[in-house]
C-alpha cells in the first residue's frame, strides 16, 4: 500500500481510531466479550447498559488511581453514546421496527480491530496441517472444477473411487486408521477460526447492504426530478451488489443453510465432534450453524428494507402527484370565485381560431322511417334439437390458473406458458389456453412475441386418446 492510503486509513478508519483511543482496553474487553464472544446481534440499550455497569464496577474496584477517583467515572449510558457517535463508529445506534427503545450492535470496524488484537495473543497450538490440507483441497476443486476434458475428469474420478475402494477394503479387514489427538485439535482449531470469521463476514455483508439502504434514503430525500430515473439508479445499485461475486457467494451460502438435510447433517457432525475427548469445545461451537442462519437472515432483512423503501417512495410520489392535482383544482376554483362578482370588462380569451356557426336551414328535414314487414306465421320445425348441448358448456376457473402460475413461478420471475402447461396439463381444451392468455391480474402479466412460435398440445374432447395442437406466438408469463 502507498503512504497516502495508509495515512488516510490511520486518520479515517474506525478500527484504527479504536486502537488509538485512550479507553481502547475498556472498549475492546467489554464489547468483545458481550457481542463477539457472546455472539449477540442487536441488543436493547437497557440490557447493554446494565452489563456495562457491572463491568465498570468490577474495573473501578480492581484499578486504583493516585487521586482516589474511579478509573472510569462516566455513567454507562454516556459511554455507549460516545462509542456510537459518528466520530467513533464502534457501535451502531438505531431503533428497530416495532420497538421504541434504542438498540446497539457492533460495527465491522470494531470486529476487525478485535480480531487483530486477538491475533496478537500467543497461541499454545498453531494449526498448520489442516490448513495445508484445506489449501490443497481448494486447489484440487479449482483445477478439476474448471477442466473441460472428459478423459481427465474420468481419470480423476476413477482415482478417487480407487482410494475409496481401498479404504473400504481396509475397514472390512479390521483396519481403522484414526486421526491422532494432535491432528484432531489441529482441524478443530481451523474449524472454529473459520466459523468465527464467517460470522464476521456476515456482519460486513450486512453493513454493505445497510450502506446501500442509507444511500437510497438520502437520494430519495433530496430527489426532485422524475421518479423513473431515481428508480433506475436505485434498482441498478442493488442489482450491482446482488450480481457481484460477494452477492453470489452470499446467496449460495444462504441457500445451503436453508436446506433441512444440511442443517441436520451439521448438527450431527457438531455433536459428534464436540463429544471427542481430544477436543475442548465451548457451548458456542455446538450451535454455530444456527448463528450463521441468524446472521444471514439479518442481512436478508436489510435487503428487504431497501425494497420497502422503494415501495414507500412510489406511494409517497403518487400521493404528492394527487395532492398537486387537488391544489390546481382549488386554484382554478379560487380564480373563478374572485371574478364571479367582477367579470373582466373585455370578456374572456378563448384559444380558438374561430367560432363554428350552424344555420337552421343546414339541418336536414324530417324523414319518416321505412316500414318493415314482419312475418309472424312461421311454420313449426320438425327437426329434433339436442338439449344436452345447453348443459355441456365448459367453465374455466381462472383462480385455478393463477394458482398454477404461483406454484411454478416465485415472485419477480418469468417463465414460458409452455413450461407451465407442461407442469399442469390443459384439461379443458382451447378454452383453457385462451383463458391463460386473457388473465388480468395485478400479480401476473402475459406477453406475446410474434417473432417466435409456441406449440401447445391438449386433449381432444371427442377422442381423449388423440391430442390437438395449438400454434401460438411465444407467450411469456411474468409474476410481479
Amino acid at each position: 500500500m502507498e503512504y497516502e492510503a495508509i495515512d488516510a486509513l490511520r486518520e479515517k478508519h474506525a478500527a484504527w481510531r479504536l486502537l488509538r483511543a485512550g479507553n481502547a482496553s475498556l472498549i475492546l474487553s467489554f464489547l468483545g466479550h458481550f457481542f463477539v464472544e457472546g455472539n449477540r446481534g442487536a441488543c436493547a440499550a437497557s440490557e447493554l447498559a446494565a452489563a456495562l455497569d457491572d463491568h465498570l464496577y468490577s474495573l473501578n474496584a480492581a484499578i486504583h488511581t493516585d487521586s482516589g477517583e474511579p478509573r472510569y467515572p462516566k455513567p454507562p449510558k454516556t459511554y455507549l453514546e460516545d462509542w456510537a457517535a459518528p466520530d467513533a463508529g464502534y457501535l451502531r445506534r438505531f431503533y428497530p421496527a416495532g420497538d421504541d427503545e434504542v438498540h446497539y450492535e457492533i460495527t465491522p470496524a470494531f470486529e476487525k480491530a478485535y480480531a487483530w488484537v486477538e491475533s496478537l495473543k500467543t497461541r499454545p497450538f498453531v494449526a498448520t496441517e489442516s490448513r495445508l490440507h484445506t489449501a490443497v483441497e481448494l486447489l484440487r476443486q479449482i483445477v478439476h472444477g474448471t477442466d473441460n476434458d472428459p478423459q481427465r475428469r474420468l481419470t480423476e474420478l476413477r482415482r478417487r473411487r480407487d482410494e475409496l475402494d481401498a479404504e473400504i477394503a481396509a475397514v472390512e479387514s479390521g483396519e481403522l486408521p484414526l486421526l491422532a489427538p494432535a491432528s484432531v485439535r489441529d482441524r478443530f482449531q481451523q474449524f472454529t477460526t473459520t466459523a468465527r470469521e464467517l460470522l464476521s463476514d456476515f456482519r460486513e455483508v450486512e453493513e454493505n447492504f445497510r450502506r446501500l439502504d442509507r444511500a437510497a434514503r438520502e437520494r430519495i430525500a433530496t430527489w426532485d426530478d422524475a421518479k423513473g430515473e431515481l428508480l433506475n439508479e436505485l434498482v441498478g445499485s442493488r442489482s450491482e451488489i446482488t450480481n457481484s461475486d460477494q452477492g453470489h457467494s452470499f446467496q449460495a451460502f444462504h441457500d445451503f443453510l436453508l436446506s433441512a438435510s444440511r442443517q441436520q447433517e451439521l448438527t450431527d457432525l457438531l455433536d459428534r465432534v464436540t463429544g471427542l475427548d481430544a477436543v475442548d469445545a465451548d457451548r458456542r461451537v455446538k450451535g454455530v450453524h444456527h448463528e450463521w442462519s441468524e446472521a444471514a437472515e439479518r442481512a436478508q432483512r436489510t435487503v428487504r428494507q431497501i425494497s420497502e423503501q422503494l415501495r414507500r417512495f412510489l406511494d409517497d410520489q403518487v400521493w404528492l402527484e394527487n395532492r398537486r392535482v387537488l391544489d390546481l383544482v382549488r386554484d382554478v376554483e379560487s380564480a373563478a370565485l374572485s371574478v364571479r362578482d367582477n367579470p373582466p370588462a373585455h370578456g374572456l380569451t378563448v384559444d380558438e381560431p374561430g367560432i363554428a356557426i350552424a344555420l337552421p336551414f343546414e339541418r336536414p328535414l324530417y324523414t319518416p322511417p321505412a316500414a318493415a314487414e314482419v312475418e309472424s306465421l312461421i311454420p313449426p320445425t320438425v327437426a329434433e334439437v339436442d338439449s344436452d348441448v345447453l348443459f355441456a358448456q365448459t367453465f374455466i376457473d381462472q383462480t385455478r390458473l393463477l394458482d398454477n402460475i404461483r406454484a411454478v413461478l416465485p415472485a419477480h420471475s418469468t417463465a414460458l406458458l409452455s413450461d407451465i402447461v407442461a407442469m399442469y396439463p390443459v384439461e379443458h381444451g382451447a378454452a383453457e389456453i385462451v383463458s391463460y392468455l386473457a388473465l388480468a391480474d395485478d400479480e401476473v402479466d402475459i406477453e406475446m412475441d410474434d417473432s417466435d412460435v409456441t406449440i401447445l398440445d391438449y386433449p381432444n374432447p371427442e377422442d381423449p386418446e388423440k391430442a390437438n395442437r395449438a400454434r401460438l406466438p411465444k407467450v411469456t408469463v411474468k409474476r410481479r
